[in-house]
């Protein structure tokens, strides 16, 4: 769709910064649910399959391209990202990952996240964008995950043996239908509503 691509504004309002906020604490919230019963659907996938457990990861990947796709900011995933780690650990990841678990996992996947709509200076948001944001995203989580810090390091073969391989590709797979195809579902539903007209992405009318 024409809609897709649209002249880039790059100065942030208020009222970007106040949903931004918003999407980032309500995505923290849901973090840290999810740091309370991830264990579950992880052991059991990886039962099935070494590294299966990436299915599930974009459960913490999807602030930053949803906040991307509605405010249409530089900065707006890495912002949003970083903001909902930081709830996450306050609320109760502290005692879960850790800062490095929680909070700068959550920069990595933000900055991933970012580079596509960097990449074409913030000018098309379409489902491919919000796609591969959130596809990039879990190759950062995975990236991070397996390096001298992560919660990975130490398994065997690492990056490239069977689990890492097997993480590798539910995660980013996780990350692209998840946190991607789907979140660009979610701000299509609450653009027609009608509370995101003062956006671009509330726009119903075809962009040139």
């Amino acid at each position: 769709m024409a809609e897709a691509v649209a002249k880039a504004n790059y100065k942030w309002r208020v009222v970007d910064i106040v949903v931004a906020s918003i999407i980032a604490v309500a995505s923290g919230v849901i973090f840290a649910g999810w740091d309370l019963i991830y264990k579950i659907p992880t052991t059991a996938l990886d039962a099935l399959l070494p590294g299966f457990s990436g299915l599930v990861c974009a459960f913490w990947l999807f602030a930053g391209p949803l906040a991307a796709v509605i405010v249409r900011k530089p900065g707006a995933a890495i912002y949003a990202e970083l903001i909902a780690a930081c709830i996450e650990y306050i609320i109760g990841a502290g005692g879960v990952f850790g800062i490095s678990g929680s909070i700068i996992i959550g920069l990595v996947q933000g900055v991933f996240a970012e580079i596509i709509f960097a990449a074409l200076r913030y000018r098309k948001w379409n489902p491919l964008t919000v796609t591969l944001s959130g596809a990039l995203a879990g190759f950062g989580n995975y990236l991070y995950e397996f390096s001298p810090v992560g919660g990975y390091v130490g398994t065997e073969g690492g990056y490239f043996g069977a689990y890492g391989l097997g993480y590798l590709f539910t995660t980013v797979l996780s990350g692209a239908v998840i946190a991607g195809i789907l979140m660009w579902l979610v701000q299509r539903a609450i653009a027609a509503t009608g509370v995101l007209d003062r956006f671009e992405s509330g726009r119903t009318k075809a962009l040139v």
